[in-house]
C-alpha cells in the first residue's frame, strides 16, 4: 500500500528462471522482501534519498489507512462474495512479490496485500484486460492447470467465496472506486524460492484467473499482473498453504535507514527463527467483515504512563468500525480519533507525548513539517531521552523502543512522534514493528513477537 525503504504487510520479488524448481511439499521456506524503491522493485522511482523514501511511504500510509476503512465499513461495495475485501489502488500496497505461475512457469509480480484473500492474475485469453508488459499467463500452455470446480467448497455453501456460473465456478468482484476484476476460479502449481540456487513447486493452489478487469490503477505501467492475499481468508497464500507450513508465517523488519543494505523476509512454517527470549503472545479478535489480523488493544502507555482506556474503547463496533489491526502494509501507526464513546485516542495519545517532551527545556515545539505530522520539536543532537510506548494487548505487552517510536529529520534538527490519526481504526504499522520479530500463528489463532536483530535475519 504504499511506497517503501524497506513493510506487510512486504514486497516480495523471485526471480524464478534463476532457480532449479522442484515440486514438493515443504515444511518451511522464505521469500526475500524488496522495498519498493529499491532498484530491484518493478515499481522503482529511481534515485531518492532516504528522507525522500520515508516521505513517500508516509504518503502511502495515508493511503493504506484509507484502503482499510474502505474495506470495513458496511458501505464497501464488493459482491459476490461478501467477504473478499480487495481495493485495487496501486498507492495502498508496498510490496510486490514475483512468482511462477504454472508448468512451465511463467513468472508474473502479484501485490501482496496482509489483508486480502484472493490471489489473481490476468490470464489469456482475456477478453477485456488492461495492458500488461511482462508475459500474461496462459492457461492453455500450462501442463497443470485446471478449472476449479463448482463442488469445491470455495464454490459452494451459505457464504461461498465465488459462485457457480454456467458449470463454471467465477469471482466477480466490483469496487467502491469503480475498479473491478472477474475471472475463473482455478488450481495451478506456483513457484517459490527456498534459497539462491533452489525453488519449491507446489501444486493444487486456488487462484483467479482474471478475464476482464477495469479502472485498475496499478495498470500504468503494464509491470503488476495482479494480487497475492496473505489474510485469514480461506483462499489467501497463508491459509491454503497452512498444512504444509503449520500455519505459520513470520517476518522480521530491518529498519527502514537500512532497508536498501539488509534485506528483509518473510518466513513460513518450518523456515521461521525460534525467538531468542521474551516472546509475547496475544490472541486475534475474529473480524466478520474483513480478513485482517485484529488484535485487542486494551490501553496504552506513553513511557512508564499507563493512559487508562475504559474497557472497550478499541473495540471493533458493528458496523465495522473500531478496532486494532496489525499491518505490515501500514507504514505510519495510527490511533483511532473516533473510539468507542466517542474518545478520541489519538489526541490523548498525542497529549501524553506533548507533555512529556514540553517538560524538557531545550525542546523546541515547531509547527508544519512536510511530512504532515502533527507533534514535531527541533532537538539538539546530544538529546537522547525519548521516550518508548506501549501497546497493551490482551495477554500481552508490545513495547516499542522509543527510536521507533519518532520519525528523524537529521538534516532539518527535527523530530516528529510517528503517528497519524485513525478515522475508524487502528493499526499497528511497519513503524513500530522494526527490529522485532513478527509471526503470525494460526494454529493458535495468535500473534507472537520479540525484539529481534533483524540484520541477522539471513
Amino acid at each position: 500500500m504504499a511506497a517503501a525503504s524497506q513493510p506487510v504487510l512486504i514486497f516480495f520479488l523471485i526471480a524464478v528462471s534463476a532457480f532449479h524448481q522442484t515440486l514438493s511439499k515443504p515444511n518451511g521456506f522464505s521469500l526475500k522482501l524488496i522495498p519498493r524503491d529499491s532498484p530491484q522493485s518493478p515499481l522503482y522511482p529511481g534515485n531518492l534519498t532516504t528522507l525522500e523514501r520515508i516521505e513517500r511511504l508516509i504518503e502511502f500510509s495515508r493511503a493504506r489507512a484509507r484502503y482499510v476503512e474502505l474495506t470495513s465499513s458496511p458501505n464497501a461495495t464488493i459482491l459476490y462474495p461478501e467477504n473478499i475485501r480487495l481495493t485495487l489502488l496501486r498507492d495502498n500496497f508496498f510490496y510486490t512479490v514475483q512468482v511462477g505461475v504454472g508448468t512451465p512457469a511463467t513468472g508474473v509480480f502479484l501485490l501482496l496485500d496482509t489483508g486480502g484473500g484472493l490471489i489473481w492474475t490476468q490470464c489469456l485469453p482475456c477478453l477485456n484486460c488492461y495492458p500488461q508488459r511482462t508475459p500474461m499467463f496462459d492457461s492453455s500452455k500450462s501442463s497443470t492447470y485446471q478449472k476449479l470446480p463448482c463442488s469445491h467448497p470455495f464454490c459452494q455453501g451459505d457464504r461461498p467465496l465465488y459462485i457457480c456460473v454456467n458449470d463454471e465456478c467465477v469471482y466477480n468482484i466490483n469496487y467502491g472506486g469503480g475498479a473491478s476484476t472477474a475471472g475463473i476460479a482455478s488450481m495451478e502449481t506456483f513457484t517459490f524460492p527456498v534459497d539462491t540456487a533452489t525453488t519449491t513447486r507446489i501444486g493444487q493452489i486456488v487462484f483467479g484467473c482474471s478475464k476482464y478487469s477495469g479502472n485498475v490503477q496499478f495498470a500504468k505501467g503494464g509491470v503488476i499482473s495482479g494480487v497475492m492475499g496473505l489474510s485469514l481468508s480461506p483462499d489467501s497464500l497463508a491459509s491454503q498453504l497452512s498444512d504444509v507450513t503449520h500455519k505459520r508465517f513470520s517476518y522480521c523488519l530491518v529498519p527502514f535507514t537500512q532497508a536498501q543494505q539488509a534485506p528483509s523476509l518473510v518466513r513460513f512454517g518450518d523456515d521461521i527463527p525460534h525467538p531468542s527470549s521474551n516472546i509475547q503472545t496475544t490472541p486475534f479478535v475474529p473480524t466478520p467483515r474483513s480478513h485482517y489480523f485484529q488484535l485487542n488493544l486494551l490501553d496504552i502507555s506513553v513511557g512508564f504512563r499507563k493512559l487508562g482506556f475504559p474497557p472497550g474503547t478499541f473495540t471493533e463496533r458493528p458496523d465495522g468500525s473500531g478496532g486494532c489491526i496489525v499491518d505490515s502494509g501500514a507504514l505510519i501507526p495510527q490511533i483511532d480519533q473516533n473510539a468507542q464513546g466517542g474518545r478520541n485516542a489519538y489526541r490523548q495519545v498525542m497529549s501524553a507525548f506533548q507533555s512529556y517532551y514540553n517538560s524538557f527545556q531545550q525542546l523546541t515545539r515547531i509547527g508544519k513539517v512536510p511530512q504532515g505530522f502533527a507533534l514535531c520539536y527541533k532537538y539538539p543532537q546530544d538529546f537522547n531521552q525519548f521516550t518508548s510506548m506501549t501497546y497493551h494487548f490482551e495477554d500481552a505487552d508490545y513495547i516499542v523502543d522509543p527510536k521507533y517510536v519518532n520519525f528523524y529529520d537529521q538534516q532539518g534538527g527535527y523530530f516528529c512522534v510517528a503517528l497519524l490519526p485513525g478515522n475508524g481504526k487502528s493499526i499497528l504499522g511497519a513503524w513500530h514493528q522494526q527490529n522485532m520479530r513478527v509471526t503470525y500463528d494460526g494454529n493458535i489463532n495468535s500473534l507472537q513477537f520479540s525484539v529481534e536483530t533483524c540484520s541477522y535475519d539471513v
